[in-house]
């Protein structure tokens, strides 16, 4: 126990016993029962927190140190696991925005305390900006290498979803956060394909060329969708939408491989955004 356990077992000379003594171990105490793992739980939670800190900026860290480091001394000295780790497991995060911790840090704390925030955040679609902006947080989403804020904003009086990145400043305030059940969050946040928002959905039909539907038919591109094969192999993909920003962006990457067949509104605008991209070379 001492030697593998860190436990601050010391010899009492008077009792003619071993007892505990001040604890010099690494982390903040020892107690009894402390935690016990086997060599492949110790080897799954370093894992875990690896991945962990390659999508999120590090709040963790000081708060899970200590545990990493008894994790690391019940192993043996020569097994330098962390280093493998990282040599051995690669996340990569293409068109990944960077989050700056301190913000994230913040947003998290409001989240998770149930209280509100004051942000400064930069819209992508208004050049001018938008004033301070005063929220009570509901859910922190890592969507496709972004984390976003889902929260309820007090100057428009309605949910809204904010891009972590684009948030300047961030301060935590004392008044608690108004709450709201999660069914009513996932009819706004999750009704519709993607990251955009909105109640009134639509359903997209797409069908993808016998070639693509082996791989399209292992997808999960919504919680809701349906899909089938047909007689000549191709698959057929049913699922809703609330904008179809992020659903044409996603079509147009299929190329020759994806057929929209309705609603029409998107297949022409499908068709336009085709059209255009054409004309760029002529």
């Amino acid at each position: 126990m001492q030697n593998h356990l860190h436990a601050p077992i010391v010899y009492d000379r008077s009792s003619g016993a071993y007892c505990f003594g001040q604890n010099n171990a690494i982390g903040p105490k020892y107690e009894l029962p402390g935690l016990w793992f086997n060599d492949t739980e110790i080897h799954a939670l370093l894992v875990a927190k690896h991945l962990l800190e390659e999508i999120q900026p590090g709040i963790l860290e000081p708060h899970i140190k200590p545990l990493i480091s008894r994790l690391e001394g019940l192993l043996d000295s020569t097994d330098h696991l962390l280093e493998e780790i990282e040599n051995r497991i690669v996340i990569e995060k293409p068109a990944y925005r960077p989050v700056g911790s301190k913000v994230f840090a913040i947003c998290a704390t409001g989240l998770l305390r149930r209280k509100r925030l004051e942000i400064s955040y930069r819209s992508r679609r208004d050049t001018e900006g938008f004033p301070n902006r005063r929220l009570s947080p509901q859910r922190l989403t890592y969507y496709k290498n972004t984390w976003y804020l889902d929260a309820w904003c007090h100057r428009r009086d309605a949910l809204r979803r904010f891009s972590v990145d684009a948030i300047d400043h961030v301060e935590l305030l004392d008044e608690a956060a108004i709450e709201f059940p999660a069914e009513e969050l996932n009819a706004i946040f999750r009704a519709g394909y993607g990251i955009f928002t909105g109640q009134d959905v639509t359903w997209a039909k797409l069908r993808f060329t016998p070639y693509q539907a082996r791989w399209i038919a292992t997808e999960k591109w919504h919680v809701e969708q349906r899909g089938y094969f047909e007689a000549d192999g191709s698959y057929i993909l049913e699922f809703p939408f609330a904008s179809s920003t992020e659903i044409v962006m996603d079509i147009l990457r299929y190329g020759p491989n994806v057929e929209v067949i309705s609603p029409p509104e998107l297949r022409n605008t499908v068709i336009e955004r085709l059209r255009n991209a054409v004309s760029q070379y002529g």
